[in-house]
């Protein structure tokens, strides 16, 4: 069932979805977004090969989309960013002058298309039905797959996404790393300060983790308990443990006071793997469970990788 909106909520949140216009004509470029910028924050790409290096830096909530374009063609385009997990699930609406196109743009997976020339109220309001649409969707996507507790993904989301980006790492031959969270001495924390501080500081945990995360296309998850997993699309061994450092750090920086530890105060062990193509053999989330357990083994409050 839709989620309601009330208006100024939908107002504000259109405001700031964030529209993509790939165009290879520069005039059109600047009448497209001349006409989207009042009511959307839209950027800009040139060419098909800029549009993906901007979606893989920064997902957009839309895309507009010209068909025709030197280079990588729209069609091209719109299949590639299909066929990648991080990009798969924006919304592309074709731009095209031609009508005999239309099967080739719902092909490719695209949610609408608008013809040449452009009609300044229907591209507004098809860009706004189609944003809202998504809002909708993100929404209950949210309350599917948060945890109650700490607001970040659970591990449901974690296992719907898990495979497809190990996948999509391996076609694409890229590496992703992941890291495997524990709480130290998490029980004994729960046995003396009791159950509700132990929730504030599961919840304490998981916004730490997520505010050290840089990039929107990283998250984390609850594994489960006092499990967390992270996900480091792109990412190779050496920047996922320069990750895991921070993540520990800001952890200790926290300063919560736990009587049983040998450090005298909560940490965490993180274990780390990563998934690189010529490996694709191995499993990543059975190899990061067990460098956890080896980081237990080393004293807690160890990085092991």
């Amino acid at each position: 069932m839709p989620i309601n909106y009330s208006d100024h909520q939908l107002i504000l949140s259109l405001k700031k979805s964030k529209v993509l216009v790939v165009d290879d004509q520069l005039l059109s470029l600047i009448v497209l977004k001349k006409i989207l910028s009042e009511h959307f924050n839209v950027a800009t790409a040139g060419s098909g090969e800029e549009a993906i290096e901007i979606c893989n830096a920064d997902v957009p909530d839309i895309i507009l989309l010209d068909i025709n374009m030197g280079g990588m063609s729209g069609i091209e385009t719109c299949l590639k960013l299909k066929n990648n997990t991080e990009t798969q699930d924006i919304p592309v609406i074709f731009v095209t002058s031609f009508e005999n196109e239309e099967r080739e743009c719902w092909e490719a997976g695209a949610v609408d298309f608008i013809k040449k020339p452009i009609n300044t109220e229907t591209l507004f309001r098809r860009v706004r039905a189609h944003i809202t649409l998504k809002l909708q969707h993100d929404l209950l996507n949210q309350k599917v797959f948060l945890d109650d507790l700490t607001k970040v993904f659970n591990r449901r989301y974690f296992d719907a996404h898990f495979s497809k980006m190990e996948r999509s790492a391996l076609r694409e031959k890229v590496d992703y790393a992941l890291l495997l969270i524990d709480i130290d001495y998490f029980k004994q924390y729960n046995d003396l300060y009791g159950h509700v501080q132990g929730d504030i500081v599961l919840n304490i945990v998981a916004q730490t983790i997520t505010n050290s995360l840089q990039r929107p296309t990283d998250f984390v998850a609850r594994y489960g308990g006092e499990e967390f997993v992270v996900v480091l699309p792109h990412t190779s061994t050496e920047g996922a443990i320069c990750v895991a450092d921070k993540i520990k750090k800001n952890i200790i920086d926290l300063k919560i006071l736990h009587k049983y530890s040998e450090y005298g105060l909560v940490t965490i062990s993180i274990g780390g793997s990563t998934l690189q193509p010529y490996e694709s053999n191995k499993n990543t989330l059975q190899i990061a469970d067990e460098k956890m357990y080896e980081s237990k083994m080393q004293g807690r409050n160890k990085v092991c990788f």
